[in-house]
C-alpha cells in the first residue's frame, strides 16, 4: 500500500501489461479448437459471466459481433430465471469466470447441457468446476492481480479482454473479413460513412450539375458557375462527351488579361484530360483523389460513365459534410 499514486499507477499499468504479453504462452492447441469451434458453430455465441467478468463478456460478445461472429451477452442470473430459452443447441456458450467457481455461471452449466449448447470456458483454471465442465478451454490465468489486496479484478479482466480480442482478430483473419464488411455492420458512425458511401451518393447530378458546350463562351461559364454554385463545370463537344474542366478559378486567372476575356470559347480556357471519377467508386477515393493532386489539392471531381458522358460533380464540401475522411 505504500509509495506515490505515481508509483502504484505505474505499477498496475506494469502487473496487467505483464498479464496481457504473458497470455501468448497461453494460444495453444486448446485455444485453436476452441476458435474452430466458433468458426463452424451454426448459431450464435453467447457470453456470460457474473460481475466484472459479465462487464467483459459484453464487451466481447459486442466485438464479435461487429466482426462478423453473431453473438450476445446472456446475464446468468436473468439465465437462470428464464433467459435460457434463448439458448439453442445450435449455440455455443462462452462463459467467463477467473476463478471458473461463480455460482451463478455454474448453476446454469447443467441446463446448457442439457439444451444441447458446447460450452467454452474462458477462465484462469482448467481443474475448476467450469473449466471441467466445459467442451472447450481457453487459458486466462495470470501470476497476480494488480489490486495490492489482490481482491479487486484487474489484471484478471484485462488478460480476459485481451483474450477476447485475439478471438475476434483470430476469426477475423480466418474468414477474410474485410473493411467493407466491417463498415456494413457500422452504417451509422464515421467509419461507415468512409467505406459505406459512394460517389453517386454524394455527387451533384441531373440539374444541378453543370454542363457547358466547348464552344460557349467564358462569360457563359461564368454564370453556370454561379447559378450551379460549385465552382467549375464540365466541357462537352457536339457529341456530348467530356472533354474538360473549366473552373472559376480558371475564370479569375483569364480577367487578369483584359476582360475581352470573357468572350473566349471554353474550350480555349479549360484543362483537358483533367482527373475523374466514375459513380461507383467510394467517396473516400474521391477524396483521396482530391487531396493527393499535385501540385494543390482540387476541390471538385468531375463524374463520368462508361461512355464518357458528365454526369456528375463532386465537391470537397460535400465530402467533408458527409464525414468522409
Amino acid at each position: 500500500m505504500k509509495g506515490t499514486i505515481k508509483d502504484k499507477a505505474r505499477e498496475t499499468l506494469a502487473i496487467e501489461a505483464d498479464a496481457v504479453k504473458n497470455l501468448t504462452s497461453h494460444i495453444d492447441d486448446e485455444f485453436e479448437t476452441a476458435v474452430k469451434a466458433i468458426l463452424h458453430c451454426k448459431g450464435r455465441i453467447i457470453l456470460t459471466g457474473m460481475g466484472k467478468s459479465g462487464h467483459i463478456g459484453r464487451k466481447i460478445a459486442a466485438t464479435l459481433a461487429s466482426t462478423g461472429t453473431p453473438s450476445f451477452f446472456m446475464h446468468p442470473g436473468e439465465a437462470f430465471h428464464g433467459d435460457l430459452g434463448m439458448v439453442t443447441d445450435e449455440d455455443i456458450v462462452m462463459a467467463l469466470s477467473h476463478s471458473g467457481e461463480s455460482a451463478e455461471v455454474i448453476n446454469i452449466l447443467p441446463i446448457i447441457k442439457r439444451i444441447g449448447a458446447s460450452i467454452i470456458a474462458m477462465c484462469g483454471k482448467r481443474d475448476s468446476s467450469l473449466g471441467r465442465n466445459a467442451e472447450y478451454y481457453i487459458d486466462v490465468s495470470i501470476e497476480r492481480e494488480a489490486c495490492p489486496l489482490g481482491l479487486a479484478p484487474t489484471a484478471s479482466t484485462t488478460a480476459t479482454l485481451a483474450m477476447g480480442d485475439a478471438v475476434a482478430m483470430a476469426l477475423l483473419s480466418v474468414r477474410n473479413f474485410t473493411a467493407k464488411d466491417f463498415a456494413v455492420f457500422h452504417p451509422g458512425g464515421a467509419l461507415g460513412r468512409r467505406l459505406l458511401l459512394t460517389v453517386e451518393n454524394v455527387m451533384h447530378s441531373g440539374k444541378d450539375n453543370p454542363v457547358i458546350a466547348k464552344d460557349k463562351t467564358a462569360k457563359e461559364a461564368l454564370f453556370l458557375m454561379t447559378d450551379k454554385g460549385l465552382g467549375a463545370t464540365s466541357v462537352v463537344d457536339a457529341a456530348g462527351v467530356f472533354i474538360g474542366l473549366i473552373t472559376d478559378g480558371d475564370i479569375r486567372r483569364g480577367l487578369s488579361k483584359g476582360i475581352e476575356f470573357l468572350n473566349e470559347p471554353v474550350e480555349h480556357l479549360m484543362t483537358k484530360a483533367p482527373l475523374t471519377i466514375t459513380k461507383n467508386k467510394m467517396a473516400a477515393e474521391a477524396l483521396r483523389i482530391m487531396e493527393k493532386h499535385k501540385p494543390r489539392p482540387i476541390t471538385v471531381l468531375p463524374v463520368i460513365d462508361e461512355a464518357n458522358n458528365p454526369i456528375g460533380i463532386v465537391h470537397l464540401t460535400d465530402l467533408l459534410r458527409q464525414g468522409v475522411m
